[in-house]
């Protein structure tokens, strides 16, 4: 039996290396998928339709498109959107229609909660992409919360959303004023 023993340990340990080397490449992998930031350009393409914060802007002609965001509930979607209208409207960022509008860049948004009964988390990442799908900038944080037990979106108050929504905004006005 004390060779049986042996074989495990040994079989563990190689275990924990392996399982360690995948996190390190893992960790190497998503490091070299970040871009480095560009300045913005304009796309040529079809005229923009108009934004939520009115016309677009004649001057520059950059536009913005969130597309549907992926992993939060429709409420809390719903939710967000409405406060990045608004605070884009604060920073001067043109926004349009997300489904099928034309604009100089769009915004493709990942969402996730966790939670505990005492806090939770919400981790977001905005990639800022070009009409060829070609990412420009990245903007990704995350934001406390308080508790809850089941659902972790349960404990997204509208004050979590809204500083998501502003922070997001100011990344995105002081990456287009480089």
């Amino acid at each position: 039996m004390p060779g049986r023993f042996m074989l495990s340990t040994s079989s563990q340990k190689i275990s924990s290396v392996l399982r360690a080397l995948a996190g390190l490449l893992l960790l190497g992998a998503l490091a070299a998928c970040q871009s480095s930031s560009q300045p913005p350009t304009p796309i040529s393409g079809p005229v923009s339709t108009p934004s939520i914060a009115g016309q677009a802007d004649e001057e520059s002609g950059v536009t913005f498109a969130f597309e549907p965001f992926t992993g939060a509930p429709g409420n809390i979607a719903d939710e967000l959107s409405e406060y990045i209208g608004n605070e884009a409207r604060k920073q001067g960022i043109t926004l349009v229609r997300r489904v099928g509008a034309a604009a100089t860049y769009r915004v493709n948004g990942f969402l996730a909660a966790t939670g505990q009964p005492s806090n939770g988390t919400v981790f977001y990442v905005f990639d800022i992409v070009d009409n060829n799908g070609r990412r420009l900038k990245r903007i990704s944080g995350t934001e406390t919360t308080g508790g809850a037990s089941g659902d972790p979106w349960q404990s997204v108050s509208s004050s979590t959303l809204s500083r998501i929504a502003t922070r997001s905004m100011v990344e995105i006005e002081a990456w287009l004023n480089r």
